[in-house]
């Protein structure tokens, strides 16, 4: 017995040489905000795509005229979804390759308002959803949207 434990590292290091590599990771490209100039970095990117897989960080509807978010609550939904819109197209993909979407937003009530504008953004199916009370979002958002696409077959 003494024997062959002695025997086995040598036997696992041998066989593992025998073993096709493992597959490495998929490359990585980022879509990155544009910040002011003079204005600190912010610590994460809008989207990674990994593969044929891009995770959408979570955005908010801001004004680029007043950098805040509207009053109007139909308005921020439809500068919440420009912004994911720009950020999808930015890695080369359409609104209609997100398979998952998160909102979240501060007032319940506004759902259908969301909706309304929502629904304008794909052509057909839409992707799996959850839309999720909040207590606060930052800079006084009603809405924070993040989501998940995919690259469609060629």
């Amino acid at each position: 017995m003494r024997t062959s434990r002695h025997w086995l590292p040598i036997i696992l290091v041998f066989a593992a040489t025998l073993l096709p590599p493992a597959a490495g990771a998929a490359p990585r490209s980022y879509v990155d905000h544009k910040v002011p100039p003079g204005s600190p970095p912010l610590p994460f990117s809008d989207a990674v795509l990994s593969g044929d897989t891009l995770y959408v960080a979570g955005h908010l509807g801001i004004d680029p005229h007043t950098a805040s978010t509207p009053s109007d609550p139909a308005l921020e939904a439809r500068l919440v979804m420009d912004a994911v819109k720009h950020t999808v197209e930015s890695a080369g993909l359409t609104m209609d390759d997100l398979v998952s979407v998160t909102v979240y937003c501060t007032d319940l009530q506004l759902y259908d308002t969301f909706n309304t504008v929502y629904r304008t953004y794909f052509h057909g199916h839409y992707p799996a959803r959850a839309f999720i009370g909040s207590d606060k979002l930052l800079r006084g958002a009603h809405f924070e949207v993040q989501g998940v696409a995919t690259r469609s077959a060629p």
